[in-house]
């Protein structure tokens, strides 16, 4: 019975695709032996295999297994003492070493794909074999000069003789004395020794053996006498030859006799590694993807395609994309009921189904939606098409009983049963009735059943029994072509008489058919095709609404994005105003204190008073003005000394030197300042400051090693500062007037925060992006005032 649904869900077809990805002989060979698996593992294990197989595809290619061969006949040759290989059959045992000692570094361990580098693990490169084949055996299957010191010695000799017995022969066919004696002036050989054409009427004149003649008699082919032992010696030592090729060639034929089991465990992982590979292209040729497996005994296939429909007889992908159908038979249902319009899409979804669920178990990716799942089913049952037998005098219905009493028999708790017009051939009313037993018979031993039907009884079965679900097939009443879609929780309405009528019946005939029906009848077609019209209309509303809901989620994040960003740059340019007015205070304030140094014996005190005052408050005005900074962490409960805290206001931190109560001392940039613990944020973890080396102190300022160029590249923003900050005072104690910084490009985020730094400095005069051959914008040139 397994057999005959794997036939009628043409599996062998699947397999002859398959096949037709395969590039060597072992993996067609498994290709051939595809079944179901027995154990889920096997099953879990296969699928893992191919997709790391379709990941290493896409990243480097196919694996290097096309050097494989078919060995198991070379080996069993060898089995028999004193028999040999040919230089051929060595060739391919030398290219399936090849392959295996390619396979193991094309898949390189475990860390990329682990499953197959465990299985490419066992592979035997064979050093030793491949090595000694190459150095014997030439690329034409010629016996190489180096395959033994005495047969290179040989041909030289062969060589030598073969130029000495032309150079004498050439002479003879020269000679003036005898230059009439030739029919042409050649070089033959006859039996493996060099002779000369001489014409029969001057036979007498060439001293010598006849060794043939043409076919006219006109020619005769002679051995020269002078040349009679030189030809004896070249016969010699081309048996010699032969001897020692043979001595060579049992000598490889026993090396791979010795490593006939190591090459018999690479021809089955190469061939395994081929199957797997012809798996992977497979699956990447029809979109396919590993389903979730599961141990409850149900298929949820979303989006499901029939593999059939993607490709041509030859393998190439076939033109025109196959329409996807969602085949459902989850949790809580065990009966599928589907109907609709005789076109075709009932059978192909009860197809569809079985197929995959076969693939599935064989350990095969199918083409379906990555979110599907499948359970596993011991057996698979199917009862589609029509078979009739004359010689068994079995009608269609007999047919289909016949199969029916065969799944009864066999079908249990862990069976998949697809049933094809469950109850036609017969008369409807007792055709129902016995499709309606036959599952409930089918539901009492547990077994997941799908079955098509045209049948109101069955269909109204499914809408009162428990578990039992209807679905209809969609039907496109203008092209009389189905959709292949199913909508579930409906029956289908069979649409004879809108077939009928899109095939130009006559309508008094359709008028005659639907007067025959009776009134309740009428009002349940069109309540059935009403209902089906809805339903396909609230799918197409509800697919509407979902796009709109995604394309609205899609603005929604758009615009928040963006307000995130423009109140990013409101904060940035309001920081960057706030820093240049306070710097430009700072400016005006040091040029006023200079000018009153200077004139302080020319200026009233009260007017110094009343200008430094106003001075203050145009401080005081800029610094309510400036936006409040965000506090990012925690207000410190907690502190103690060697501690990092940031301070909000400024946006800086410092590291804890004292800590007095509610107070702590910061030393900050070299400076201390004294805070309340309000002011400071602590960090989550919290930070310390590792210890520093004591250092010496000198006496003097070093200046003479000062570099005039600071790399940031790298850096974090906080880091850098504090660098740049040190670096600029390094630079005024060397009287430096230009520097640069180098911070780079990146996303500007140093080079940002560097030149807003350079603008509140009050010792930097001015800073610019260096010149292109200089960096560009990923330096900056920094002008100092100087002492």
């Amino acid at each position: 019975m397994i057999e005959e649904t794997l036939r009628v869900l043409e599996y062998d077809k699947i397999k002859q695709l398959l096949a037709g990805f395969t590039v060597t002989v072992p993996g067609r060979m498994l290709v051939e032996a595809l079944a179901p698996l027995p154990a889920a593992e096997q099953v879990a294990e296969s699928l893992a295999q191919i997709t790391e197989m379709c990941a290493l595809i896409g990243q480097q290619g196919s694996p290097p297994v096309g050097g494989s061969s078919d060995l198991r006949e070379l080996l069993r040759h060898l089995r028999a003492e004193g028999t040999w290989l040919q230089p051929e059959a060595l060739l391919e045992v030398l290219a399936s070493a090849e392959a295996a000692h390619q396979c193991r570094g094309y898949f390189g361990g475990r860390e990329r794909a682990p499953r197959l580098g465990a299985l490419a693990e066992g592979l035997d490169g064979l050093k030793e074999l491949r090595r000694a084949v190459r150095e014997s055996i030439g690329a034409r299957g010629e016996i190489l000069d180096g395959a033994s010191f005495e047969l290179g010695e040989i041909r030289q000799r062969l060589l030598q003789l073969r130029a000495r017995i032309k150079r004498s022969l050439e002479a003879l066919l020269n000679s003036e004395r005898l230059a009439g004696a030739f029919q042409d002036r050649i070089i033959t050989e006859r039996g493996g020794r060099y002779v000369v054409p001489v014409r029969a009427d001057h036979r007498g004149q060439v001293k010598g053996f006849i060794h043939d003649e043409s076919a006219s008699g006109q020619t005769l082919y002679v051995e020269p006498v002078s040349v009679l032992e030189w030809n004896n010696e070249l016969q010699t030592q081309l048996r010699e030859e032969k001897r020692e090729e043979e001595r060579i060639l049992r000598r490889l034929s026993g090396q791979v006799r010795v490593e006939a089991e190591p090459l018999a465990g690479n021809q089955r992982i190469l061939g395994r590694l081929d199957f797997v590979a012809a798996a992977a292209r497979f699956s990447l040729a029809s979109d396919g993807v590993a389903p979730r497996l599961v141990e409850q005994p149900l298929v949820e296939l979303k989006a499901a395609r029939h593999p059939l429909l993607l490709f041509n007889a030859d393998g190439t992908a076939r033109q025109g994309e196959a329409i996807p159908v969602d085949l459902l038979l989850g949790e809580g249902i065990d009966t599928l009921v589907i109907s609709g319009p005789n076109t075709g899409g009932k059978t192909v979804a009860l197809k569809t189904l079985g197929l995959l669920t076969l693939l599935v178990r064989s350990g095969l990716h199918i083409p379906c939606h990555p979110d599907s799942r499948v359970g596993r089913f011991a057996r698979v049952f199917a009862d589609i098409g029509d078979e009739q037998s004359i010689e068994e005098n079995l009608s269609t219905f007999s047919g289909h009983l016949t199969r029916i009493g065969r799944i009864l028999r066999e079908a249990d708790g862990e069976s998949l049963v697809l049933l094809d017009e469950a109850g036609t051939g017969t008369d409807p009313a007792e055709g129902g009735a016995l499709a309606m037993a036959v599952l409930d018979s089918l539901r009492a031993r547990g077994a997941r059943t799908v079955v098509t039907t045209h049948l109101n009884l069955v269909k109204g079965y499914a809408h009162l029994q428990a578990r039992v679900e209807n679905a209809a097939v969609e039907f496109d009443s203008q092209t009389l072509a189905p959709t292949y879609r199913l909508h579930y929780g409906i029956p289908g309405a069979s649409s004879a008489f809108t077939i009928a009528r899109r095939l130009g019946l006559p309508e008094e005939v359709l008028a005659r058919a639907e007067g025959y029906l009776g009134s309740d009848q009428r009002e349940g077609l069109e309540v059935l095709e009403r209902l089906n019209r809805l339903s396909r209309e609230l799918e197409a509303d509800r697919a509407e609404a979902a796009t709109l809901r995604e394309r609205a989620r899609q603005e929604r994040d758009k615009r928040k994005r963006l307000l995130e960003e423009f109140e990013e740059q409101k904060r940035g340019i309001l920081a960057k105003a706030t820093r240049r007015g306070e710097q430009l205070v700072r400016e005006a304030e040091g040029k006023i204190k200079e000018l009153l140094r200077q004139a302080r014996e020319g200026v009233e005190v009260q007017q110094q008073a009343r200008m430094v005052g106003e001075l203050r408050e145009v401080g005081e005005s800029l610094a309510e003005k400036r936006p409040e900074p965000r506090r990012q962490g925690q207000v410190p409960r907690e502190t103690r000394v060697g501690e990092i805290l940031r301070i909000t206001s400024l946006g800086t931190e410092g590291e804890v030197v004292r800590v007095q109560g509610s107070e702590v001392e910061l030393s900050v940039l070299g400076k201390k300042l004294r805070l309340p613990l309000e002011q400071l944020e602590q960090f989550r973890p919290r930070r310390f400051a590792g210890k520093r080396p004591a250092g010496r102190v000198r006496s003097s300022v070093e200046r003479g090693g000062f570099n005039p160029r600071l790399l940031l590249i790298g850096k974090r923003a906080e880091e850098a500062l504090l660098l740049l900050d040190r670096f600029l005072d390094d630079a005024l104690l060397a009287n430096q007037r230009q520097v640069e910084v180098v911070h780079g490009a990146g996303e500007g985020i140093l080079r940002k925060a560097v030149r807003e730094y350079l603008a509140g400095h009050r010792e930097v005069r001015a800073f610019h992006a260096a010149d292109v051959a200089q960096g560009g914008d990923n330096v900056t040139v920094v002008e100092l005032r100087g002492a």
